[in-house]
């Protein structure tokens, strides 16, 4: 388990100096001229986020014994397929139905059905994450996320915010 942990906290170290690298062609710093971050800025912040994590589980993990654990056992490679599989299928819906009604979909099934928590968890994740991506990326940065068949229902929301 130990080894699994080292070679993919390596891999996101790798993976996150990838992505910074490419993020310093774009500035990173705030931009005078648009009066907001650079384009860069997000994705090298985010990549360093993400380089310190692995590095903090890299470290954590050295001079520690697993005593010979299996990284998978039947029951747990079953999980992580049922997870992928349904991941798969959030990605592909995303063009039909958009993002505001895949992404709740996925965490509907992950939070309720595949973790079996409470239904007030359940129902403020599911409902408070896409007003959260809605207000986040649409009404704060100005991206959209693509909407699928239910672009109409958006008419009224942008008329509001835009």
């Amino acid at each position: 388990m130990l080894v699994a942990d080292r070679v993919i906290a390596i891999a996101i170290m790798g993976l996150s100096a990838y992505f910074m690298w490419h993020a310093v062609e774009l500035p990173i710093g705030w931009n005078g001229m648009t009066g907001g971050p650079g384009g860069g800025a997000f994705p090298f912040w985010l990549s360093l986020i993400m380089m310190l994590c692995a590095a903090g589980i890299l470290v954590r993990s050295i001079g520690r014994h697993d005593g010979g654990q299996s990284f998978f056992d039947g029951v747990m490679l079953k999980s992580v397929i049922l997870v992928v599989v349904a991941l798969f299928a959030t990605i592909a819906l995303i063009p039909v139905v958009g993002a505001y009604i895949a992404i709740p979909l996925f965490i509907f099934w992950y939070v309720k059905v595949f973790g079996r928590h409470s239904w007030l968890l359940t129902l403020c994740l599911t409902i408070g994450t896409p007003l959260f991506l809605f207000f986040f990326f649409e009404v704060t940065l100005k991206i959209l996320l693509p909407k699928g068949i239910t672009e109409p229902l958006f008419f009224p929301l942008y008329a509001m915010f835009f």
